[in-house]
C-alpha cells in the first residue's frame, strides 16, 4: 500500500500540485517567521551583548528618595540636575578592581537637514559626549572620517545621520534641544549600531563640557559606566559601589543583570511580533486545509473504481486509510521542503523591506534553528495528513460494488442534514455572542470578540453547502441571463455538489471575511478621528515640539504679533486629584479661547471661568456628582491643595479635555514653565504664508511641530492607514492560497466531467462555449464566498465595534463603498483568472477520446 501510494503521488503530479502549493504557501509562511524573528532577536542581542561588552557595573542617575532634589528631572530652566558627579566618579574609580569609569551625559537634539525639515523621529533623536582617550578616539563610538568635537563650537554627527541631513564635514549644523536654534560645526562622523539611531533615529556628539551646559549643570553626568579589570567578580564589585552611592539618588545594576534584562526584553518584543505574523500564517495554513481536503476528496473520488479493486482482491479498510495519509504525508513533506527554502527567502525580503522602512535592525546573519526546521516541516506535513483524514476514511468506506458500478456518489441526504444542523447550532452560538460583545465597551473583553468571531465563522463554513443553493441560484439567474446556456451550465455545475463549491468558496470567504472586518472598523475608526481632531477645534494651527517637552511662553507674544494672526491660545497643564477621581486640567488664555475652540456650555458661561474658578466636562462631572456652582476640594500633581469652584459645565471636547481654567491657576503646580501647546487662529482661515511666518518668527527651530487642521486628520489617518496596508499583506497569503483552491478544484472538475465536456463538444458547443462555462463556474464560486465573506466581515466589524468605541468617543460604523465595491470587483477578477488553465485545458480536450474516458 506504501508503494501504491507512492505512485499515486507520481502518477497525479500535475493534479497534486496546485494542493502542494497550498501547503507550501502556508509553510513559508510559518518558516519566514520563524526565521525572521530568530535572525533580528539574534542580531539585536548580539548588538546590545556588544555595547554592554565592558560593562562591569552601571550607575544611574535616580530619584526614589522623596526628601532629595529633583534628580534626574527638568529644573524650570530646563536642565536636569543629578547625583552623579566627578567627585563620585573619582571615587568609584580608586575601587579595587575597577579598570575604567566612563561617564555619560545623554539628551535630546533634533537637527534642521539642509532642506530645513527635521532629522530622525522625535524620541529617538540622541544626543551623548563625546569621551576620547589617550589616542585621542572615544572607543564607544570609533570615527568614520574627520574627528572628535574638541570645544563648544564643535559637534559630531553619526555617519547615518549626517548622510540623511545631507551635512558634510566642515559645515555648519543647525539644531535644537529644548530651546532655541543652535549652531555648531560639523567636525567629524562616526559609526554605531545603537538600536534607537539605526531604527530612524538620530546621534549628535559634543564635547563633555558642552553637552552638560546643555542638558546638566557642570561636573554631573546621567550614567557612570564602570569596567574591570581581568578577574573581577562583577557581583562583588557591584556591592562595593553601591556602598559609595547616595541613598535613593543612583543605582548600581551589574553588566550581567543588564544583559540579562535586555534579554528578556528583546525576547518580549520579538515575541509580540512573531505571534502577530504566526497567528497570520496559521489562518493562511487554515485556508489551505479546505483546499487540500477539498483535493483529496475530488482525487478519490476520481479513483474510486481503483479503490474498489484494491478492496476486491484483500486490502483492508485500515490499509486504505493509510494509503491515502501516506500519501498526504508525502506530498506535505515535499512541499514543506520547499516551502521551507521560499520561507528562508521571505525572511530575507521581509527584513530588508522593514529596514528600508525605518526598522534599522542591526546587522547579522540568517539564523535557521533546528526547532524552526523541524517546527515548518511538521506543521506542513500535520496540516496535510489532517486535512486527508476525512476524505481518507470515506475512501475505506467505499463498496467494491458500488464503486465499480458508478463514477461518483453524491453524498448521502442523511450527511447534509445532520451537518446543516450543526452548523446552524455553532452559529447560532458565535451570533449570540457578538451580539452580547456589542454591549461591552472595554477594549480588555477583546478575546471575547475574538472567541465568538471564530465561532461565528466556523459555523458559516459549516453551514456553506446549504448556504451556497440560494446564493449560486441567484447568480445563476443573471449567469443565464447575460450568457444563455453556457451560464445555465455555469451554475448547474457549480450546484452539482454544494460540498465541493463551499469548500472552494470556504477558502476565500475566510480572507475577505478579516479582510472586510478590517477594512470596516479601519474606516470607521479614521472617521471617528476625524471627528476627534476637528471635535471643538476652530483654530487653524496647532503648535507644539516633536519631542512634547514643551514651548517657551514667550513664543505665544510672538506669534499673536504676526499680521494675519487673530489669536494665539497656549495650554498648559497638570494633575489633579478630586472626589475619588483624577483628571488633567488644562491652564490657558480664557479670554481668548473662544477664538480657537467650539464650546457648548451646559451651565455657567465662559466668563465667570476665572480666578480659583473651573470649568468640566460634561462626563467628568457626571462620574464625580458634580453641579456648577459647587466648590470642590482639589490636590494638584505637586501635592499642594485648594478649594476650586466649578463656574460652568461644558459638552466633551476633545480639544479641552477633562477640565480647564485660567492659567494662572495651572501655572504654579505645571511640572515644567512651558506651554504644552499652542493653538493659532488666523484672520484668513490659514495658508502656507501664514504657517511660513509663523515658523520664521520661531526661529525656524526643528523641535517645532506645526500642524493645520487637515494635517491633524492626515496624522490620525495615517496610523490607521498603516495599520491596515499591514493587516492587507499578511491576509494576502490567505487570499492568494484561495486562488490556488480555486484553480484546483476547476482544474479537478474539468477532468471529472471529460466525458460530459465531449458530449457537450458532440451537439454542438462551440470550444468558445466550453471556455465560458468554466469561467462562469469560477466567477459563480468565487462570487459566493466573496458575497459570504464581506457580508460576514461587515457583521463582525458592527459587532466588535463597540470595542474600538472605548478608544474613540466618536466611533460609529461608516461602510467603506468604494473598498466593498473593489473586494467584489476583485472577487470576479479572480474567479476569471483561476478559470484560464481550467478553461483553455476543457476547451481542447479531443471529442471523441472525452466521450470514450472512463
Amino acid at each position: 500500500m506504501l508503494r501504491t501510494a507512492l505512485r499515486n503521488v507520481l502518477a497525479h503530479k500535475a493534479r497534486l500540485m496546485m494542493t502542494a502549493l497550498a501547503v507550501l504557501l502556508g509553510v513559508a509562511f510559518v518558516a519566514g517567521t520563524l526565521i525572521f524573528s530568530d535572525t533580528v532577536g539574534e542580531a539585536v542581542k548580539n548588538a546590545s551583548a556588544k555595547n554592554l561588552k565592558d560593562v562591569a557595573v552601571s550607575v544611574q542617575a535616580t530619584n526614589d528618595d522623596p526628601e532629595a532634589p529633583d534628580a534626574g528631572k527638568a529644573d524650570k530652566d530646563g536642565k536636569r540636575a543629578t547625583a552623579l558627579d566627578d567627585r563620585l566618579a573619582d571615587r568609584i574609580r580608586a575601587l579595587p578592581g575597577v579598570a575604567s569609569v566612563r561617564s555619560d551625559v545623554t539628551g535630546k537634539a533634533t537637527l534642521a537637514g539642509t532642506n530645513g525639515q527635521p532629522v530622525g523621529n522625535g524620541w529617538q533623536n540622541r544626543a551623548v559626549n563625546y569621551q576620547p582617550g589617550k589616542d585621542g578616539k572615544d572607543s564607544r563610538y570609533p570615527l568614520a572620517a574627520g574627528r572628535g568635537p574638541a570645544n563648544g563650537k564643535e559637534m559630531a554627527l553619526a555617519e547615518s545621520t549626517a548622510k540623511a541631513a545631507g551635512y558634510r564635514i566642515g559645515d555648519t549644523v543647525r539644531f535644537a534641544t529644548d530651546g532655541p536654534v543652535l549652531t555648531k560645526k560639523l567636525v567629524g562622523t562616526v559609526a554605531t549600531d545603537d538600536p534607537q539611531v539605526t531604527a530612524g533615529g538620530s546621534l549628535a556628539l559634543f564635547d563633555t563640557a558642552t553637552a552638560q551646559r546643555l542638558y546638566l549643570h557642570p561636573g554631573q553626568f546621567d550614567e557612570l559606566v564602570v569596567s574591570a579589570t581581568p578577574g573581577t567578580d562583577q557581583q562583588a564589585l557591584t556591592a562595593k559601589v553601591r556602598e559609595l552611592l547616595p541613598k535613593g539618588r543612583a543605582l548600581a545594576t551589574s553588566g550581567s543583570e543588564l544583559a540579562a534584562e535586555q534579554a528578556k526584553m528583546i525576547a518580549q518584543q520579538n515575541s509580540a511580533l512573531s505571534k502577530t505574523l504566526l497567528t497570520f500564517a496559521g489562518i493562511a495554513l487554515f485556508v489551505g486545509v479546505f483546499i487540500i481536503a477539498n483535493a483529496f476528496t475530488m482525487l478519490i473520488s476520481q479513483r474510486s473504481r481503483e479503490i474498489a479493486l484494491l478492496r476486491a482482491v484483500g486490502a483492508a479498510r485500515r490499509q486504505v486509510v493509510r494509503s491515502v495519509l501516506a500519501e498526504a504525508a508525502l506530498l506535505g513533506l515535499i512541499s514543506s521542503v520547499i516551502g521551507f527554502a521560499l520561507g528562508a527567502g521571505i525572511a530575507v525580503g521581509l527584513r530588508a523591506v522593514l529596514d528600508a522602512n525605518g526598522a534599522g535592525f542591526p546587522d547579522g546573519p540568517v539564523v535557521i534553528s533546528p526547532s524552526t526546521v523541524l517546527a515548518a516541516l511538521a506543521v506542513g506535513v500535520v496540516v496535510t495528513v489532517l486535512a486527508a483524514w476525512l476524505p481518507s476514511r470515506k475512501a475505506a468506506r467505499i463498496a467494491p460494488v458500488e464503486a465499480l458500478s458508478s463514477v461518483e456518489a453524491p453524498p448521502a441526504p442523511r450527511s447534509l442534514v445532520v451537518r446543516n444542523a450543526i452548523g446552524a447550532v455553532v452559529t447560532g452560538a458565535g451570533v449570540a455572542v457578538m451580539l452580547y460583545v456589542s454591549t461591552l465597551k472595554s477594549g480588555d473583553d477583546l478575546p471575547i470578540a475574538m472567541a465568538g468571531s471564530m465561532l461565528t465563522l466556523t459555523g458559516v463554513i459549516i453551514l456553506a453547502p446549504l448556504l451556497s443553493r440560494p446564493v449560486v441560484s441567484l447568480a445563476g439567474l443573471v449567469t443565464t441571463r447575460l450568457f444563455g446556456i453556457g451560464g445555465k451550465l455555469a451554475k448547474e455545475n457549480a450546484l452539482r455538489n454544494p460540498r465541493r463549491t463551499a469548500a472552494t468558496a470556504s477558502a476565500l470567504m475566510i480572507g475577505l471575511t478579516m479582510i472586510t472586518g478590517m477594512t470596516v472598523v479601519g474606516h470607521s475608526a479614521q472617521v471617528a478621528m476625524d471627528k476627534m481632531a476637528a471635535n471643538g477645534l476652530t483654530a487653524d494651527y496647532k503648535i507644539e515640539t516633536s519631542t512634547f517637552t514643551g514651548l517657551d511662553p514667550e513664543l505665544s507674544k510672538k506669534v499673536a504679533k504676526i499680521p494675519g494672526v487673530e489669536a494665539a491660545v497656549p495650554f498648559r497643564g497638570t494633575g489633579i486629584g478630586s472626589g475619588g477621581g483624577f483628571g488633567y486640567l488644562r491652564g490657558t488664555d480664557v479670554p481668548q479661547l473662544g477664538k480657537v475652540a467650539q464650546l457648548t456650555f451646559t451651565h455657567g458661561s465662559l466668563d465667570a471661568v476665572r480666578g480659583d474658578s473651573i470649568a468640566v466636562s460634561q462626563t467628568w462631572a457626571k462620574q464625580r456628582g458634580w453641579h456648577a456652582g459647587e466648590v470642590i476640594p482639589a490636590e494638584f500633581t505637586d501635592k499642594k491643595k485648594a478649594k476650586l469652584k466649578i463656574a460652568a459645565v461644558y459638552a466633551d471636547n476633545e480639544t479641552l479635555g477633562d477640565a480647564f481654567a485660567d492659567m494662572s491657576l495651572v501655572a504654579p503646580h505645571a511640572e515644567r514653565a512651558k506651554d504644552e501647546t499652542l493653538l493659532v487662529k488666523a484672520a484668513g482661515g490659514g495658508s502656507e504664508a501664514v504657517a511660513g511666518e509663523i515658523r520664521h518668527a520661531l526661529g525656524d527651530s526643528p523641535l517645532l511641530k506645526i500642524q493645520s487642521r487637515d494635517d491633524l486628520r492626515k496624522e490620525a489617518a495615517g496610523q490607521i492607514d498603516t495599520v491596515v496596508n499591514m493587516v492587507y499583506g499578511l491576509l494576502g497569503m490567505a487570499v492568494v492560497i484561495a486562488v490556488v483552491g480555486v484553480v484546483n478544484t476547476l482544474a479537478m472538475s474539468v477532468f471529472e466531467r471529460t466525458r460530459e465536456i465531449g458530449m457537450l463538444r458532440a451537439i454542438g458547443l462551440a470550444r468558445s462555449g466550453i471556455k465560458q462555462m468554466v469561467r462562469l463556474e469560477s466567477v459563480v464560486i468565487s462570487l459566493f464566498g466573496a458575497v459570504l465573506g464581506m457580508g460576514l466581515g461587515v457583521f463582525l466589524a458592527w459587532a466588535g465595534g463597540s470595542l474600538v468605541g472605548s478608544s474613540f468617543p466618536t466611533y460609529a460604523m461608516v461602510l467603506p463603498w468604494g473598498r466593498l465595491g473593489l473586494f467584489l470587483l476583485i472577487a470576479l477578477v479572480v474567479g476569471v483568472l483561476a478559470a484560464l488553465w481550467p478553461a483553455r485545458r476543457a476547451a481542447r480536450l479531443n471529442m471523441l477520446q472525452a466521450i470514450g474516458a472512463q
